[in-house]
Order: structure tokens, then C-alpha cells, then sequence
């Protein structure tokens, strides 16, 4: 069968889900990837989610997408980041089992109905009057398709460099995709080059644990999807390290032969994911950087060493990463590299992701100078949803920076200038506190319910959280509170009242939490979730409606 609705090239993150939202969505769908065992791979860190990272995935999964589903089944060290900060800026972050989420994650992919799987290496498109007519393979087959989703990854023309050694791949042992780069700028498109790295891989038994800080899971994992209810499986700790002045003076050693500092490489690197001969040159006043040892899995050997991303020479980095405490005799399993490769600057896209030059072709993830799997996810499930609704002649969906974290990500993708791979921060968010990750369903399950991707028992779930709401927020604000029982059940954290007080005004103290109130007024229940947003309204209440009055204007 060569002809398809719409054909994904590329089966990372951005290509899972928006081949998987296409094909739900009821088109017939083509998966293109070089390996099928391949698909789903975390190329580089073990983990999901992070600062805004975390947010993105929780909207990923309001709108009906499956990286939070996958990583909830696969996660084995769920913390929730920034918990002594405010609620604008806390975020959900699981490590992975690197080889579960890839298998879910293939799982997932396979019992997709109208989608399938083709391994093969795309090289070309083909175009008619300015619109996607085909898709070429280096095989010779050419493949029809109405839309085209192109989520390449670091994989055109890449090279990877150890040292001055370099080797076309698009990562450790994969080659690259050549050939495509070029067809698209013989249509006119603009192209760049960037650059990633990622750290040694070490093996688990030669690490001394024993001098390590021990940094452990949360005891109640919060899950990124709305309809897990909680996560079951067994979780492990991580461990923390630090360089030292000597792990330093070795690096600088091999400044000369790396190919950041010799100019081998042209492609930019991500400014806030820097590689550790980066930091020391950079930082060099710093005596020490924090460096994070992650198991890559339950039965893994690997242990991911973040913070220690490098592309220097092979003695060089084993002389200095056994100069770091618990290190000394550790077996390096996989050298770290940097990778170069070709990206298309987002300029040239609509905000729905669809080329400005070419009718129904889109392109999501690091083609499109990103970094990181939870905003390639994102953009990838924005262009499924609107190459499905181009082909039905429908509206596009387009979320502004005052809706969701994606919209900031696509909207400071096509309207500001990117010499580095761009990462998504809070800080990037003008509306951090509307736009938090426990509220990511109210703020975007409707619009997956309405274009019919969240099901009846997730839905039914959502229903009640916001029904849950209303009957909070009118029984906080018609409830008074006695003195006696307030100051009896909160004598060691808060100041006495000496009358009695409305339920509404007590909230507002900061050392008073709602669930606690809430044994004083009423004895049912009520949904989690609710809770947290009835607390967070009546607390943020100023706050909220400033930056209300803000999206009024920006609008």
C-alpha cells in the first residue's frame, strides 16, 4: 500500500504522538522510522518532564496525547520540582526505565488503529502546486500522502564528535539521513546547523555509593497523566556528586583537542544545558558543579552521569570523571559525544506548524531547533491535530501564550530569532500562574474532548473535578469558622483568632492549607484536584487577576 492520509517521518517523541493523534483522529496513517525497536528511544537523559518541562507533558495529555501516559507506566523516581517555591513554578519530573518507555511507547504505537509502520529512510518529498504530493524513500518506493509531518530529530546529516574524531550518525551507533536537507532547500526552505551533546554512560557496579548524597523519590509520586490514578510500580533513588578543582584542571587539558574550542564544530549548542568543558570555561570561578547519577532502569548497568555532557577526547574524559567522588573506579560503559546537525529555522511555519512555502507539510521537534522530548511532543501532537484538521477542511488549533505552555513554545519559536537550541522555562511564560501543570485539564480538556481524543472514564473524572470546584469554592465562601475550633486545630502553625472568621479570609494565610480547613466545615469529599484549585484561587486570588486583566489587554 502505497498511498496514506497523512505520512509522520521520524518515530521519536514528536513523531509518537502526532502519528498516533492522526490516526485516532481517523486518518489513515503512516509511521516512517529506521528501526522499529528504535521508536520511543530516549536518546539522551532518562527522564520526563522537569521545570515547565513537566507542564508542557500534563497538556500534552489534556489534549489527548500519550507521552504522559507512557512515562507514568515507565517511571521508577517521580519528584515534584520547586515544592518550596509557589505554584506558578513547581513542575512534575520522573527518571525513566529507558528500555519500558521505549517498549510502551512501541506498545502504544503498534495497537494504534489506522496507523502503520514502515522502516525505511525518507530523502525527499514530493510536491504539486505548492502541496505535499509524496514522500520518497532511499529504497526507491514512493509513498502518496495528502500531509506530510516531518520529525527528523538530530538525524539530518548528522555527525558525532569524540575529541577531533567524527563520524556521520545521527546518534551512537545510527546512521544519518542524507539527502533530505537538501531536497528541501532545492523548494526554498532556509536551513541551519546545531548543535547537542550528552554525557558518559558508566557502569552501575563500580560506582561507590557509599560517599554519594542520596536524593530520593517523592513518597506519594504525582502521575503526569490526569487519568492515572496512581503510579504503583516500585521507585529508586538517584544520587548526587560533585566535580572538584582537579576534575577541572584535567578537562582543560583537553581543550585543544575538543571540537567545541577548535571550531569543528559551527553548529550552536543549548545555552542552558551546557556541556561540562562548557561550564568550567564559562564558570571559572565556580570550585565545583553538581553532577547527578541516574540509573538507566531497574535491570539497567547504565547510569546516566547528568550534568557531565562532553565531546572531549576518550582519555580525557575517563582521566577526569574518576576524579569525582564515588567515581574513582568507574567503568565507562559509553563515551559522551556531541552530535551537529541540520534544523530548519521556525520562521518559515504558520503557528499551526504548517510550512508557510508547502501546502500540508509540517515539521515538529529539534527540525525545528528545539531541545528536549516533552517540547518535541508537544509540537508534534499540535501538527497531528492540524494536518487532521487541514484535511477536513476544519479550523486550526492554535493556543496562545495565555492558554497553554505549548502556545508560548510555538509562538517564541516563529516570532523570535534562535541561534541555540531552544528549551522551554517557566520564566518564558508571562502567565506561569494560570498556566500550571494541576490545571492544565481545565485550561485544554475540553478541546481534546471536542475533537473527540479524551475518552468517557478520563472525561467523566474532569466532570467532577470541576463540579467538585464549584461546590468548594461556594462552601468556603458561605463558611464561617469558630475561633475555638480554628485555634484548637491549628495551635502550633498559625496565630489565634480571637473571633470568629470567614473560611475564605483564614485561606489566605499562607501557613494554612485548604485540606486541613476542610475537617472544620465539612465532611465529604472531594476531588484532589479540586481542593488544590479551590486553595490556589482563593490564595492567588490578587495575583490571578492581574495577570487576568493582563491576557485582556494582551488580546
Amino acid at each position: 500500500m502505497n498511498k496514506f492520509d497523512i505520512v509522520v517521518v521520524g518515530g521519536g517523541h514528536a513523531g509518537i504522538e502526532a502519528a498516533v493523534v492522526a490516526a485516532r483522529l481517523g486518518f489513515n496513517t503512516a509511521l516512517i522510522t529506521l528501526e522499529v525497536s528504535k521508536i520511543g528511544l530516549m536518546s539522551c537523559n532518562p527522564a520526563i518532564g522537569g521545570l515547565a518541562k513537566g507542564q508542557l507533558v500534563r497538556e500534552i495529555d489534556a489534549l489527548g496525547g500519550v507521552m504522559g501516559k507512557i512515562a507514568d507506566r515507565a517511571g521508577i523516581h517521580f519528584k515534584m520540582l520547586n515544592t518550596s517555591k509557589g505554584p506558578a513554578v513547581q513542575s512534575p519530573r520522573a527518571q525513566e526505565d529507558r528500555l519500558l518507555y521505549a517498549r510502551v511507547a512501541q506498545e502504544v504505537v503498534k495497537n494504534t488503529t489506522n496507523l502503520t509502520i514502515i522502516e525505511g529512510m525518507v530523502v525527499g518529498i514530493g510536491v504539486k502546486n505548492n502541496q505535499i504530493e509524496s514522500v520518497k524513500l532511499k529504497d526507491g518506493i514512493e509513498l502518496k500522502t495528502s500531509a506530510a509531518i516531518l520529525t527528523t530529530g538530530t538525524f539530518l546529516n548528522g555527525v558525532i564528535y569524540v575529541g577531533l574524531s567524527k563520524l556521520k550518525a545521527g546518534r551512537a551507533g545510527e546512521m544519518p539521513v542524507e539527502g533530505m536537507t537538501e531536497n528541501l532547500i532545492a523548494l526554498g526552505f532556509e536551513a541551519g546547523r546545531l548543535k547537542t551533546g550528552t554525557p558518559p554512560r558508566v557502569h552501575r557496579d563500580s560506582i561507590n555509593y557509599d560517599v554519594l548524597e542520596i536524593q530520593t523519590p517523592d513518597k506519594v509520586p504525582v502521575p503526569f497523566s490526569f487519568s492515572t490514578e496512581k503510579i504503583t510500580q516500585s521507585q529508586i533513588n538517584c544520587y548526587i556528586t560533585y566535580t572538584n578543582q582537579k576534575t577541572h584542571d584535567i578537562l582543560r587539558t583537553g581543550f585543544s583537542r575538543s571540537p567545541l574550542f577548535t571550531g569543528m564544530i559551527s553548529g550552536v549548542g543549548p545555552r542552558y544545558c551546557p556541556s561540562i568543558e562548557d561550564k568550567i570555561y564559562r564558570f571559572s570561578d565556580k570550585p565545583r558543579h553538581q553532577i547527578f547519577l541516574e540509573i538507566e532502569g531497574y535491570r539497567a548497568k547504565e547510569v546516566y552521569v547528568n550534568g557531565f555532557s562532553t565531546s572531549l577526547p576518550a582519555d580525557v574524559q575517563e582521566k577526569a570523571i574518576r576524579t569525582i567522588s564515588g567515581l574513582e573506579n568507574v567503568k565507562i560503559l559509553r563515551l559522551g559525544y556531541a552530535v551537529e546537525y541540520d534544523f530548519f529555522p521556525p520562521h518559515q511555519l504558520k503557528h499551526t506548524l504548517e510550512t508557510k512555502a508547502i501546502k500540508n507539510l509540517f515539521f515538529a521537534g529539534q527540525i525545528n531547533g528545539t531541545s528536549g522530548y516533552e517540547e518535541a511532543a508537544a509540537q508534534g501532537i499540535i501538527a497531528g491535530i492540524n494536518a487532521a484538521l487541514n484535511l477536513r477542511g476544519e479550523a486550526p488549533l492554535i493556543l496562545d501564550r495565555s492558554q497553554a505552555y505549548i502556545g508560548v513554545l510555538i509562538d517564541d519559536l516563529i516570532n523570535k530569532i534562535h541561534t541555540e537550541p531552544y528549551r522551554m522555562f517557566t520564566s518564558s511564560a508571562e502567565f506561569r500562574l494560570l498556566l500550571r501543570h494541576d490545571n492544565a485539564d481545565l485550561r485544554l480538556m475540553e478541546t481534546g474532548r471536542n475533537l473527540g481524543l479524551i475518552d468517557d472514564l478520563t472525561y467523566g473524572k474532569f466532570a467532577k473535578k470541576k463540579e467538585d470546584i464549584q461546590r468548594l469554592e461556594a462552601l468556603i465562601k458561605k463558611s464561617v469558622i469558630k475561633a475555638t475550633d480554628f485555634n484548637e486545630r491549628f495551635k502550633d502553625v498559625s496565630t489565634p483568632l480571637q473571633n470568629n472568621a470567614k473560611a475564605e479570609i483564614l485561606l489566605k494565610r499562607p501557613e494554612i492549607k485548604l485540606k486541613q480547613l476542610l475537617s472544620l466545615i465539612s465532611e465529604n469529599q472531594f476531588h484532589s484536584g479540586a481542593v488544590q484549585e479551590v486553595e490556589y484561587n482563593i490564595k492567588y486570588d490578587g495575583y490571578l487577576n492581574r495577570q487576568r486583566k493582563m491576557i485582556e489587554k494582551f488580546k
